[in-house]
């Protein structure tokens, strides 16, 4: 590993663990007609999918980009404006700038850090929207399942070759990829950090503190990201499943030692 791949984890790491703390709690009410626990499927579905597709039709890549760029931008903009904690609708605006920046230095690290910016946004209005709508026991389980996939692809040697596909792919000559998060040196997929929005998303439904278990999983991914002295790709979606499993864990025995508190 060199200096500049550490510190460009480092600021990666931090973005997906700050991604837990920023989603907020409720969707507007009309959104209700689309509960279900089935929508939890999303998160296994989105590595496990994506993955078989492009293995077996590798201009799926190429589509993907044009989904990413047409969907992700408006995502962000509504972080801004709703779906992040603090959120003002005139900050919606801020996501204008920062596609104008991605599109003008495409290839330059301020661009791709302003693509990093609107990727992570998104997946912020995600996370509020699915945990709005999906019974949290149900996208915890979700949550689990995705790094399981992830893992097993990822230490299978599976997941490499159909994610260089997707991460070489471009939308349009000179447009930014917004299908994954690069600052040169490092970079992370868009799954590793939907799933943190997801996890911040539960938490804020739950009113549970969620700057703790951001930096839970801040903590988990360091630990996670020595395998990198063992591996030269590592399923970044773990340490987000393993902070979930502690929090659970740790409330379970809250839980458990108040009952038996109460029970003398």
């Amino acid at each position: 590993m060199t200096l500049r791949f550490i510190a460009t984890d480092a600021v990666l790491i931090s973005a997906q663990a700050s991604l837990v703390a920023l989603p907020g709690a409720g969707v507007p009410r009309w959104m209700h007609r689309f509960r279900g626990g089935w929508w939890a499927l999303i998160l296994p579905l989105s590595i496990a999918v994506v993955v078989g597709a492009i293995e077996l039709v590798p201009e799926t890549a190429d589509a993907l980009t044009w989904v990413a760029l047409l969907l992700i931008p408006p995502g962000a903009a509504l972080a801004l404006g709703w779906a992040m904690r603090g959120a003002r609708w005139p900050l919606a605006a801020l996501a204008a700038p920062l596609l104008v920046l991605a599109w003008a230095d495409v290839d330059g690290l301020a661009g791709d850090a302003a693509a990093a910016v609107l990727t992570a946004l998104s997946c912020v209005t995600l996370g509020r929207i699915l945990a709005g709508i999906v019974p949290a026991l149900w996208l915890k389980a979700g949550v689990v399942a995705m790094a399981t996939v992830d893992a097993i692809l990822v230490f299978g040697n599976q997941l490499q070759a159909p994610n260089a596909v997707l991460n070489a792919a471009i939308p349009a000559p000179g447009a930014p990829q917004l299908q994954y998060l690069d600052l040169h040196y490092a970079s992370l997929g868009y799954g590793d950090v939907f799933v943190a929005g997801v996890l911040g998303g539960v938490l804020a439904m739950e009113r549970r503190p969620q700057l703790p278990a951001a930096l839970l999983v801040l903590a988990c991914s360091i630990l996670w990201d020595l395998l990198f002295f063992a591996y030269d790709t590592l399923p970044a979606t773990v340490p987000v499943a393993i902070s979930l499993v502690i929090l659970e864990a740790v409330q379970w025995a809250t839980r458990r030692r108040r009952g038996a508190s109460m029970a003398r």
